[in-house]
């Protein structure tokens, strides 16, 4: 009796993969891309999404963008760690002189307005966390209702 399956070509040939909704979204979204750069038409772009949308496996989504450039890389915000040594390098332009060395005065004039400033946020936040959220007298602010029957301000808070 004869195999059913032909062992040769079975393992030769890989089983086709099925696409997911993620899949099939990239590559939509790769195609709105190349559209918003003006790389598709809009009719070729539309006609390309449907067949990505109907697309069931891997293979099939690879032509909708094969000859589409990849997207350009986005462009994130700096971190703190480039901003830091842009500070740096600030900081080192301002204290050297014309000639590239380091000026006394001026690293003195840094220091003193550096040592003010680091003065100056410590006494507010000494007064920020030293509030106690001001008031005085009783924690009812003076308001008295048990007084003659109606409610009306005290204005002598010794109660």
């Amino acid at each position: 009796m004869p195999p059913l399956i032909d062992l040769d070509s079975a393992a030769t040939s890989a089983p086709r993969m099925r696409a997911s909704d993620a899949d099939r979204l990239a590559t939509v979204k790769h195609l709105q891309d190349a559209m918003a750069r003006g790389l598709l038409a809009p009719d070729e772009g539309s006609e390309r999404m449907g067949d990505a949308f109907a697309a069931v496996h891997l293979t099939d989504l690879d032509p909708l963008t094969e000859d589409l450039p990849p997207a350009p890389p986005q462009r994130t915000a700096p971190g703190w760690r480039s901003l830091g040594a842009l500070a740096v390098e600030q900081a080192r332009a301002s204290l050297t002189s014309a000639a590239g060395r380091l000026s006394a005065a001026r690293v003195a004039v840094v220091l003193l307005v550096a040592s003010l400033f680091l003065l100056l946020v410590g006494a507010l936040s000494g007064m920020a966390m030293s509030d106690g959220g001001g008031g005085g007298g009783g924690g009812d602010g003076g308001w008295h209702e048990e007084r003659h029957g109606h409610d009306h301000w005290d204005d002598d808070w010794d109660d």
